[in-house]
């Protein structure tokens, strides 16, 4: 039977060409975390890739059922990452559920939950009003508000209200007040100065969630910059970096929000463009808000050696950065693991960094988490869509960490660290989630 292809041209035509070049070789098979899972070739980077050339070519139908496999995938790119022919995966996976979202009007398909669903409608592509929500959240918490509607049967069944509900007590952004060290701001400075001997200016990328969630991690970065000697730029009209809107088939949005970035930054004429979350350093990567940022956006310089593109992990900045000789660290005579983030290990490629930049704590002892090279089930929204899935692969880095008698785990990326914490927190297990910058600036002296 001939199935009527319903495709528009460029995506049909772009999916075709790039799924030609995978050769079927088989070599990302042992590395994909769902076909280690289920065992079943079409949840595998060969098999759906087998199934996109098939609906684009219209020999086998967009139904329910494919859209069950592409949604499996955690898009970890671990596939993309060891493949011979150099198939872009990532961008397969995004043309495919574009696909899927233009045309799935015409089937029965799993929906976003609604609470999803407004969250990123009225915050995602607005993440200055998290700030606003701020405060309202931190009252909940401190009363033990959000405790008590965890009993409510709604909350207790839906993922996402269950998930924010067990978040850390919220903070605020970082005042940089030398002289006031319990000064509280409720939104962020626009310029955060050097402290000592200026040695350059940077770009500090906020993202959505982490506005609320990992306020930490931001301040974190601030400070450890400004006492390197970097003034810290903070452009309020920043926005959401399209991840979550490129891979679940929204790419125009994602497109707008990688435009709008672009424009604020580039009032900026920053050096480079910091990014903290792994995860967002790739999209902004890939989106291209770095490109034409002016001339000393491509590059920055530890001498006469380049070091840096435009975009730049937080690691990777620290670790190349000047002015170590003026900072003073206290020891940790602790043992360290350190989590590889997907997007900081198969897109990035930067996953050496966050070693190097824990390894100046005098005293600690850094190692990875044993099975670094698998997702942890995160992916975004993936704990969300695929719970059944994410929790598999969950409970692999939990039993992994529970044997590793370690009180610390440092990991790049936002996701990452509360999919993981949170696991933590439900077997009580008590080791402390935080990113390689919270750590080093908690040893130099920040009080969060």
């Amino acid at each position: 039977m001939e199935f009527i292809n319903l495709f528009p041209k460029f995506p049909k035509d772009s999916i075709i060409d790039e799924s030609n070049q995978c050769v079927s070789c088989g070599l990302c098979l042992p590395h994909c975390p769902t076909y280690r899972l289920l065992k079943s070739e079409a949840d595998s980077p060969r098999g759906r890739i087998a199934l996109m050339n098939g609906v684009a070519n219209g020999y086998i139908p967009l139904n329910a059922r494919f859209i069950q496999h592409m949604d499996r995938c955690l898009t970890c790119r671990a596939c993309e990452a060891v493949c011979p022919n150099h198939v872009r995966y990532g961008h397969l996976m995004d043309e495919a559920r574009a696909l899927i979202a233009d045309q799935s009007k015409s089937f029965v398909t799993s929906q976003k939950p609604g609470t999803r669903a407004v969250l990123e409608r009225l915050l995602l592509t607005r993440p200055a009003r998290l700030d606003r929500l701020r405060g309202l959240f931190y009252f909940m918490q401190r009363r033990g508000l959000l405790q008590w509607l965890r009993k409510l049967n709604s909350f207790e069944k839906n993922k996402l209200l269950k998930f924010i509900v067990q978040l850390p007590l919220v903070k605020f952004p970082y005042a940089a007040d030398v002289n006031n060290k319990h000064a509280i701001r409720n939104i962020w400075k626009e310029v955060y100065p050097a402290q000592g001997k200026k040695r350059g200016e940077v770009g500090l990328f906020l993202g959505c969630v982490a506005r609320i969630t990992d306020v930490a991690t931001l301040n974190s970065s601030i400070y450890v910059l400004n006492r390197l000697g970097y003034t810290v730029y903070v452009p309020p009209h920043q926005t959401c970096c399209g991840a979550i809107h490129q891979h679940s088939g929204a790419p125009k949005m994602a497109a707008a929000l990688a435009q709008q970035n672009k424009s604020v930054f580039s009032e900026a004429a920053v050096s480079a463009i910091i990014s903290t979350a792994s995860g967002c350093g790739a999209q902004l990567l890939e989106s291209g808000v770095g490109d034409g940022h002016g001339s000393s956006a491509k590059s920055v310089y530890a001498g006469n050696k380049r070091v840096l593109s435009s975009i730049a992990d937080i690691s990777q900045f620290l670790v190349a950065a000047e002015g170590w000789e003026d900072v003073e660290i206290s020891p940790l005579p602790q043992k360290i693991l350190v989590h590889d983030p997907c997007s900081l290990r198969n897109v990035l490629c930067k996953q050496r960094y966050p070693y190097e930049l824990i390894s100046r704590i005098p005293d600690v002892q850094v190692a990875p988490v044993a099975g670094n090279d698998q997702c942890c089930g995160a992916a975004g929204t993936y704990f969300i869509d695929q719970p059944e899935i994410a929790g598999m692969l969950l409970d692999d880095k939990i039993s992994t960490l529970a044997e590793s008698g370690a009180r610390y785990l440092v990991t790049s990326n936002i996701g990452c660290s509360m999919h993981i914490a949170n696991g933590l927190y439900e077997k009580k297990i008590p080791i402390e989630v935080l990113h390689p910058v919270t750590l080093l600036a908690r040893q130099m002296g920040l009080e969060l």
